[in-house]
C-alpha cells in the first residue's frame, strides 16, 4: 500500500501453525517502490519433517487513483532464493524401516500485481470504530531447482510455474499500525512429481506504515 515518495511499509505475520514471514517496502519516488521479504517454516511430525527458508527482493511501479486517491495499484517484478529440507519416515508397528531425506535449493522469478484500498469502512468493536482496509494480490512465479538431493544423491531437477492469489483485510489501530489477516492459495501449472504447489495459508500479523497518503476520518 505505498502511496507517495518516502513512505515505508513493514509487516510481520505468523500462520496458525506458528510459521512466520516479514516484508518491508519503501517508496523511492512517487511511483517507484522496492521490497524485501523473507519467510521461515518448520513442521515436525512422526512421519514427516519439513523446513523451509526463503528470501525475495523486487522493484516496481505504484500509483494512486479514485476518489481522494485512496485506491492503490502496484506492479512488482523480482527474484528470490530458498531451500527446503524434507524428511520422510516409514514405520511398521512403530519400527522405523526407512528414512528419505530430500534437500532442495531453488531460485525464482516472479511478477506480482497488487490492488488495495484505503477507504473509510468502519467496524464497531467494544465501543470504538476501527477503519477497515482491504486488498488483493496476484503473483505468477517461475521456480527452478538449483540443487536436488535424495539421501545425498543428485536427482533430475524440476521447475514449475505457480499462480498465487492473495487476499488481505487490515484493521487500523492508529495512523501507523494496522492488524492484518491474510489468506492465500497456490496452484502449480505444470505436472511435476516433486516441485508441486503447497497448501493454502492463513496468517495474522501487524503492519506499520510511515509516511504516504493518510486516510482522513
Amino acid at each position: 500500500m505505498l502511496s507517495s515518495k518516502g513512505e515505508f511499509s513493514g509487516g510481520a505475520h505468523v500462520s496458525l501453525k506458528g510459521n512466520g514471514n516479514f516484508n518491508g517496502a519503501y517508496a523511492v519516488s512517487n511511483h517507484l517502490g522496492v521490497l524485501l521479504s523473507g519467510a521461515y517454516m518448520k513442521n515436525e511430525r512422526t512421519n514427516k519433517d519439513f523446513e523451509h527458508k526463503l528470501i525475495e527482493a523486487c522493484a516496481g511501479y505504484f500509483d494512486t487513483f479514485g476518489p481522494g486517491n485512496k485506491r492503490i495499484i502496484e506492479v512488482y517484478a523480482g527474484v528470490g532464493s530458498g531451500n527446503t529440507l524434507r524428511t520422510y519416515r516409514d514405520y511398521d508397528s512403530d519400527v522405523l524401516l526407512s528414512t528419505e531425506l530430500q534437500k532442495v535449493e531453488y531460485s525464482k522469478t516472479f511478477l506480482q500485481v497488487n490492488y488495495s484500498s484505503k477507504k473509510n469502512k468502519n467496524w464497531h468493536l467494544f465501543g470504538n470504530d476501527y477503519t477497515i482496509n482491504y486488498g488483493t494480490a496476484l503473483r505468477f512465479s517461475h521456480v527452478s531447482m538449483d540443487v536436488f538431493l535424495i539421501n545425498g544423491t543428485a536427482q533430475p531437477k524440476e521447475d514449475n510455474i505457480f499462480l498465487e492469489p492473495i487476499f488481505f483485510t487490515r484493521m487500523r489501530l492508529s495512523d501507523a499500525v494496522q492488524l492484518q489477516y491474510t489468506s492465500s492459495g497456490n496452484f502449480g501449472l505444470k505436472n511435476r512429481k516433486y516441485m508441486t504447489a503447497g497448501n493454502s495459508i492463513f496468517s495474522i500479523g501487524a503492519v506499520i506504515n510511515v509516511g504516504g497518503v493518510k486516510t482522513k476520518k
